[in-house]
């Protein structure tokens, strides 16, 4: 099978005026060739009044396939850690959405609006469910097979899910607390041949399950997903986007982010727990006709990671800094320069220094773009081949978004002066903003001030509309792509009896961009303790309190944490300190 025609060169453009009106900017050229100013000012992206991904995009794609238009790419093309290998067309992912969907409605008994957690790593069935959930009005809510046992009941107990769907894995970890969740109808495991008391068995149901599913006319308005994503304060909250803002927002994403088309195979390294992945492994490729390739790996392996690069014909790579920087570091890095394929490389979650940029370019014969955005959005910000590439910047605001640096009362600042990033969201809200944390009216009245909903980074915008990162407004730790809130670190630390008060900070890091960070007092038993031991032992702890990616890698004993008059710690002043900064002109967060 070819999975790059060559000698066709398909366009998007006979496709995508079957698929939906909506999408024919996508058939315009490629990313190296288009003009920022005009399509900046004349791009226009307005949802219908009705629209599921799953029918409005899935299934045309299906449809051109049958036509044979679209080529013989597949839709998904998965690899595992010994080579096994599965290919679905868009035909098949309609398929077998359809009897997951029967299987959701009749097996789980759910119904529209009816909340499913899905813990699982990458196999295909995360792509089956997803679109399942979809065409069912089924609201679903990814998680990563990380996360410990009192993570999973929260988010069961918050979102009141009816329905969870894990592997083996993971399965004994919901047992632990399924018992203490009420809301929790149903367990599905997912693996051939597991089975277990108290749950249904993924595959068997589909293979009983059929594939006549009338898709639901859900509103464009209407929730689709919710994220988990952490805050400053408290456990994470819940973020709803729409069947639009996703299913069709992501449009912004696949033309200037990723610049996708129906020949391109797209690998992204993003875990399925995070919204990274629902930008780049489906919703955003699966919009363009693109295919999404796909490692189930339990780890990341940079060796392993440009062996496939350079044995796959993958077009588009998306990567965060992190993983970047340990690529340039393998002894087969050039290789990539001899790849035939690989044309186009962006990374994204966290900043992306000069350096890195100037390095992979060096090494590859490639720029790489960077890209900025949220799991409150789609792609905000970003480089592009048709403009100028300042190091330091993160380029200019994405067509489909209006971005102003504002104050803290939502005022547009002058040029060159420091505030917040805000998105325009009057009189009308762009299509990719998320809907509404839920159950968190506070946290709603904080982010949307004045015209504008601020992203709660901070940041420049120079004359020419570029914009240059600053950091965060709060005190959210992003490290290898990973959104950590300090509250969750400080509340497992405190359970374990040598801590008294802590303090969680980020803290630079050359190859993960910003680490945790924890300064730590101790109670007067532990004092005396060897700190090395203990600090290994917090360590380890916090790994099996909550997921381990939230871990402190560093820690500091202190006798005092610095605080307000009133008793808040401050760990603005903490983090300064970690980042050589001076206090001055800093809020108490």
């Amino acid at each position: 099978m070819s999975l790059l025609n060559q000698g066709r060169q398909l366009l998007l453009n006979n496709a995508l005026k079957e698929l939906l009106p909506l999408l024919g900017c996508l058939s315009r050229r490629s990313a190296a060739t288009w003009n920022y100013e005009e399509e900046k000012k004349n791009f226009k992206l307005q949802a219908p009044p009705f629209y599921n991904f799953a029918r409005d995009v899935v299934d045309k794609w299906a449809e051109i396939e049958k036509t044979g238009e679209r080529g013989n790419n597949p839709a998904l093309w998965w690899v595992d850690e010994s080579g096994r290998e599965l290919q679905w067309s868009f035909q098949d992912v309609s398929y077998q959405s359809k009897l997951v969907a029967n299987v959701l409605k009749k097996a789980c008994k759910l119904e529209t609006n009816d909340v499913v957690i899905v813990i699982l790593p990458r196999v295909p069935q995360w792509w089956a469910i997803n679109v399942a959930a979809i065409r069912a009005g089924i609201i679903l809510s990814p998680g990563t097979t990380l996360l410990r046992s009192s993570d999973v009941k929260y988010r069961i107990n918050a979102s009141n899910a009816k329905c969870i769907i894990t592997n083996a894995q993971c399965a004994d970890t919901v047992d632990e607390v399924a018992d203490s969740c009420p809301s929790l109808q149903s367990k599905i495991i997912v693996g051939e041949g597991e089975n277990r008391a108290g749950w249904m068995n993924y595959e068997e149901l589909v293979r009983k399950s059929t594939d006549t599913f009338q898709c639901i006319n859900s509103k464009a308005g209407d929730p689709m997903t919710v994220f988990f994503t952490s805050g400053t304060t408290g456990a994470p909250k819940m973020t709803e986007h729409s069947h639009s803002s996703y299913g069709l927002g992501h449009l912004i994403t696949a033309r200037y982010f990723l610049d996708l088309s129906p020949n391109d195979v797209l690998w992204n390294l993003s875990d399925t727990g995070w919204a990274k992945c629902a930008w780049s492994s489906l919703f955003s490729p699966w919009i363009a006709g693109a295919c999404v390739f796909v490692q189930d790996s339990s780890k990341f392996d940079p060796q392993q990671t440009l062996q496939i690069l350079n044995s796959k014909p993958i077009s588009k790579f998306c990567a965060p800094p992190t993983a970047v920087r340990f690529l340039q570091v393998e002894p087969n890095f050039l290789e990539i320069r001899k790849h035939a394929y690989l044309r186009h490389c962006v990374s994204g979650g966290e900043p992306v220094n000069p350096e890195l940029l100037e390095e992979w370019e060096e090494g590859t014969g490639l720029k790489l773009f960077e890209g900025y955005g949220q799991t409150e959005t789609t792609f905000l910000c970003g480089t592009y081949s048709s403009i100028e590439q300042r190091p330091g910047s993160m380029g200019k605001p994405a067509p489909g978004y209006h971005i102003q640096i504002v104050d803290d009362d939502g005022q547009i600042l002058p040029r060159g002066k420091e505030g917040n990033i805000g998105i325009l969201c009057k009189p009308h809200k762009p299509v990719g903003l998320f809907t509404r944390y839920i159950d968190d009216d506070e946290r709603m009245r904080s982010v949307f001030v004045g015209d504008y909903y601020l992203t709660g980074d901070r940041a420049i915008m120079d004359e020419e509309d570029y914009v240059w990162f600053v950091g965060r407004s709060d005190d959210v730790i992003i490290s290898s792509g990973y959104r950590i809130g300090p509250f969750e670190v400080e509340s497992a630390l405190l359970e374990h009896p040598a801590v008294l008060e802590s303090a969680v900070v980020s803290s630079p890091d050359y190859n993960r961009g910003e680490v945790v960070k924890a300064f730590v007092t101790l109670t007067e038993p532990y004092k005396t303790s060897d700190q090395d031991q203990l600090a290994k032992e917090l360590q380890e702890h916090t790994k099996q309190v909550t997921a381990p990616y939230k871990y402190p890698r560093k820690i500091e004993f202190v006798d005092i944490l610095p605080k307000t008059v009133s008793g808040k710690i401050r760990r603005v002043e903490l983090r300064n300190k970690e980042w050589g900064r001076t206090s001055e002109n800093t809020q108490d967060r």
